[in-house]
Order: C-alpha cells, then structure tokens, then sequence
C-alpha cells in the first residue's frame, strides 16, 4: 500500500497548475445518461473517482472514452473525455460499484428521467457521517416518481408518459440532491422549481452544461431554480471548471510552509470566502491574469474563528486543511463544523503531529503551537489525508501518512505539484 513520505521546512515557490473540479466533473460525466448522442468534457481530472464513474456508466451502456493523449510539456492538463450513451442497457446501479463512490447514487435522476425507471444502491463513500438520501428520493417523488426501497435499493419509477415538473422543496441545502433533481428536472414535462436549492459553482457549471444540452434552465447559482422540461437533449461541448477545493489546500499548503506560489487556472470568485480567511491568517492573496497568487513571507500565522457553510460560506472541504494551518498559529482558533457529523477524524493524527486540539460537539478549538513534529501517521478520509500532508511540511523531521488512497480519490498528482515548488515529497510503495 502507498504512502507519503514528508520531510517538512521547506517553503514552496513557483506555479501549481489547478486541475479540473472533481465535484463538477462526477455530475458532468453522469449527466451524459440523459442523452443518447456524446457529451464531450474537457479539462476532466485523472483521478480514482472518475476512473470509477467510468466504469459506472460503462455498466449503464455509455462508451467513455478520452481525446488523445495529454502533451509531453503539460502533464497536468485535463483530459478530454467523450461520453456516448446511445442505448442504456441497464438501469441498475449495482452495490459493489455504488458503494464505493457516494456521487455515483445521482445516476437515479436521469435514469429516472430518461428510462422511466431506475434500481439504485444506496450509497457508501467516506465515512464522514450518515449523509442520507432523503432529499433526493423526497425530490424525485415531487416529480411524480414512486419511491421503494427493498434489500439495500432504492426502486423508483416514473409515471406513464414520465416524469412532471412541480416544486421541490429542500429542507437543507443538498448539493448532491439539487444536481440529482436538477438532471431529472431537464427531461420532465413542464416547469420545475427548485426551491433552498445549492449555489455552489459546481450547480451552476452542470447547469451551463445542460443549457449547451438543450436544457432550459434559469437561477443557477440563486437558491431558486426553474427548470422548463424539454422532450431529449442533444450533443455539446462543455469544459470542467477549476476545482477550487484544490486551489484552497494548495493555498492552505502555501501559507502553511511559507513562500510564494502562483495557482495556475485558479479562479478567485469561486473561493472568496476561503481567501479571506487566510488573508485574516497572515497570507498575501492576490489575483493575476494566470490565476491566483499566494504567499507568506515572513510573517507568523493568525489565528481565526471559521464556521463551515454552504456556498458562498467557508467550505466544509477545507475544514481540515485549515485545522492544519491553524496548529501553528500564534493564538487560539476555532472551527464549526456544521455540514457533516464525524467530520473531525483527523483531529487525533494531527495530535501525534504535536497540535493542541480540544473537541466540544461540532466546534474544534485549536491551541497554536510554536512546532509541529514528524511522525507517522494515518489517514482516514480525503480531506483529512491531505491535511495531514499539509501538516507534515511545516513539521520538523519526517512525516509518512498511511492509507493515501484517499488522496487519489481527489488530487491529482500532489507530490509532483508540492515538488516542483520545493517541497521534499515523495510517495512510497511498499
């Protein structure tokens, strides 16, 4: 098994090129079920998730397959993957595909839509609490699907002449659930109104992909959507946005150690909130025609008072990462959590690093240190492995974290991108 070996104190100076969003590109790729002609995506991430996802949609019947290959003087650009699901030969999702990958669930809205029926497990993923699937089910039943859920599947089944357009109405931000209604939604007949829906960039970038589609939607982005069905969708072109949970641990990572990084392709708009606290934390933000730039020269790190909130808030996916950061701070921070239960896992593998964390329910307060040491390490859900790799390079000495499969769920590449910028990382089989 893999692991990353870490050898901490060194800055990172230069340019790390943001690959495309996983988040956007997992509804993109499932999106390609609504249609029988090819969804063509670009800038999609290699990365376990979507290799996974692959071989989701092979077993619906779509042919993936990816666009040349990536140019020797750019290894990190994106792939660009063609999508064909001419003819879907199966509308189960099985448990041993599904479970591994909680997104693969949001296959059941255009299935629903396009087949009139869907056979979908309940989902698995990281183990970072319960996450369930009401408000997608409560969602698609608005549009007129009946809801079963028999040995472990969820079997849902449009009506005659499929589904219909009405309000859906989230108790709670979801964003799973506002993409899985939002494909539904696309091939239902009349108006849908999506109400409390999700804002986040990712909504809006599968929004503009359905619009290329032929979809006709307004609101993306707003807590209200309307969606006006259309009978089919057809082919279009679409590029995967940058991932700016990527831009926010690279980000996190540079104020951690130090120096000075450009963030190549990364947007700014996408994680204002982010930037500002670690703007509050002593970096120096700033946007460029390539990207955005970070540094902290010089300067210690601040301590802040974060609360993790849908979009436009401070995101839940850099909750740990910021943890990290906040362990060598010259003061006491807190962080919310208010997204997920059983979200702070990493706090006990950060403590063997030498931070000074005290749990009270949802809130982590965070005695800064003036070290952190090296030591080994596990991981123990995507986030939390990264943060621990953050950690380890402002950690005097030696660190190794165990069980980096997490990693490759979500971060392409990570060592060579910290290496390029100076940071001592390898990985290590055994």
């Amino acid at each position: 098994m893999d692991r990353i070996r870490i050898v901490g104190g060194a800055p990172l100076n230069g340019r790390i090129p943001i690959s495309g969003a996983k988040n956007a590109a997992l509804p993109l790729m499932i999106a390609s079920l609504l249609t029988a002609e090819t969804l063509t995506l670009e800038n999609v991430p290699r990365l376990a998730d979507v290799i996974l996802l692959k071989r989701i949609l092979g077993n619906h019947g779509a042919e993936v397959t990816v666009e040349g290959k990536r140019p020797s003087q750019d290894p990190f650009a994106g792939d660009t993957v063609r999508l064909t699901a001419g003819e879907i030969v199966d509308t189960t999702a099985p448990y041993d595909l599904v479970s591994k990958m909680r997104a693969s669930f949001w296959v059941i809205g255009p299935l629903l839509a396009r087949m009139g029926e869907a056979k979908v497990s309940l989902p698995g993923g990281c183990a970072i609490g319960t996450r369930p699937v009401d408000f997608f089910l409560t969602g698609l039943a608005s549009l007129g699907a009946s809801i079963e859920i028999e040995a472990g599947y969820v079997i849902a089944k449009a009506p005659a002449g499929g589904l219909v357009g009405g309000r859906v109405v989230f108790p709670k931000v979801s964003v799973g659930a506002t993409h899985t209604v939002l494909m539904a939604a696309a091939l239902a007949r009349g108006e849908t109104v999506i109400e409390n829906a999700a804002r986040e960039p990712e909504i809006v970038d599968l929004a503009d992909c359905l619009v290329k589609m032929g979809a006709e939607i307004e609101g993306a982005g707003t807590s209200e959507i309307r969606v006006q069905g259309v009978s089919s969708l057809h082919a279009a072109r679409h590029r995967v946005l940058p991932d700016r949970i990527e831009t926010g641990t690279y980000a996190i990572a540079v104020a951690m150690a130090g120096g000075d990084v450009l963030l190549e392709g990364a947007r700014y708009d996408l994680l204002e909130s982010a930037f500002d606290v670690l703007v509050e934390a002593g970096a120096e933000v700033s946007t460029t025609n390539e990207g955005v730039r970070v540094a902290r020269n010089g300067h210690g790190i601040g301590p802040v008072r974060v609360t993790t909130a849908p979009f436009p808030g401070f995101p839940t996916d850099l909750q740990a990462q910021l943890m990290a950061l906040t362990a060598k701070a010259k003061g006491t921070s807190s962080i919310t959590e208010t997204i997920f239960e059983n979200r702070f896992m990493h706090v006990q593998e950060l403590a063997r690093l030498g931070a000074r964390i005290h749990l009270d329910g949802d809130t982590a307060t965070i005695e800064g240190v003036e070290k952190l040491t090296g030591a080994p390490v596990m991981a123990t859900d995507l986030r939390a492995s990264v943060s621990l790799v953050i950690a380890g390079l402002a950690a005097e000495g030696e660190t190794v974290v165990n069980r980096v499969y997490h990693l490759d769920r979500g971060f392409e590449r990570l060592e060579a991108k910290l290496s390029q910028c100076g940071a001592t990382i390898e990985r290590v089989s055994d």
